[in-house]
């Protein structure tokens, strides 16, 4: 397997129900990510061992799993920093190519950070971090050019969101919310088809994490997939209902939701006793 990326020949353009569309012409595949018997390390510890999964372009799905669990080196995976050991039998691909240029792979795969991009962030304007993200830097610099067809995608972008008012305000003025509303928006600016997050809701208060939910939702019902790696159910969406597993690196489980999130499997995948309700279409764990 090779772990050099190179750009994909995609002869179809991209479809989605946002009011941009991408740059860059689709692949002819109906899957987002295929894995076959993949094994990860990190340093000198492999992390996931023989992987297997296929997760469709647009669906919306859980990745669900107690810290430690391999979770994080996933996305990894999935956004190429980090990348399988080769082996006879394994492979992994990504709308039906295995090697990209990861800067045309954000086209198609929209990654929500959990921190701020760099340390200039604060004091950077909500829409230039959405625009740079179309630059793929962390903020704008001198030397780079903004064009009208730019502001107007990070605005786009921002009104998704419901969040034209913080075009203009600076990041480190913004609350938790207002911060991840921003950097939602620059994973959208791309009109990507699939937007991965990594523990959404973590660093947010209640009121935080009950608006990123329906912003979420709003996304969901556009079509686009959402891939969300977390350890909290009420994360989870209605509108999710496979969840895939993972303990000690190894896939534990993959099934729709109510067959999988019950007290029985969720105390063994996670080692705790726990009582699980539903309300408003969302679980909660205690």
């Amino acid at each position: 397997m090779s772990a050099e990326p190179h750009s994909p020949e995609a002869p179809s353009a991209a479809s989605g129900s946002t009011a941009f569309t991408s740059q860059v012409a689709a692949p002819q595949t109906t899957l987002f990510l295929e894995m076959q018997h993949v094994d990860v390390a990190r340093g000198e510890n492999i992390v996931l061992h023989d992987v297997s999964l296929r997760i469709a372009r647009g669906e919306q799905m859980v990745i669900l799993g107690p810290n430690g669990c391999g979770k994080s080196t996933l996305i990894k995976t999935i956004t190429r920093e980090c990348y399988p050991i080769p082996k006879d039998g394994s492979c992994m691909r990504l709308f039906g190519y295995d090697r990209w240029v990861v800067s045309e792979l954000r086209q198609y795969l929209g990654v929500v950070e959990q921190t701020l991009p760099s340390e200039r962030t604060p004091t950077t304007r909500g829409r230039d971090v959405v625009i740079a993200g179309l630059l793929g830097t962390a903020t704008l610099w001198p030397h780079q050019t903004v064009t009208a067809e730019m502001r107007e995608r990070a605005d786009t972008a921002l009104g998704l969101l419901d969040a034209h008012h913080l075009a203009e305000k600076l990041v480190g003025r913004m609350s938790a919310g207002e911060q991840r509303r921003v950097l939602i928006a620059r994973a959208l600016v791309h009109a990507p088809e699939m937007l991965l997050l990594d523990e959404p809701s973590n660093a947010l208060d209640m009121a935080a994490q009950q608006e990123l939910r329906e912003v979420l939702r709003s996304i969901a019902g556009m079509g686009i997939g959402i891939l969300m790696v977390t350890h909290h159910l009420g994360d989870i969406l209605p509108e999710m209902d496979r969840v895939l597993m993972l303990r000690a690196g190894r896939i534990y489980a993959d099934a729709p939701k109510h067959d999988l999130i019950t007290p029985q499997i969720m105390a063994d995948l996670f080692g705790a006793q726990v009582e699980i309700v539903e309300r408003n279409g969302y679980l909660h764990a205690w």
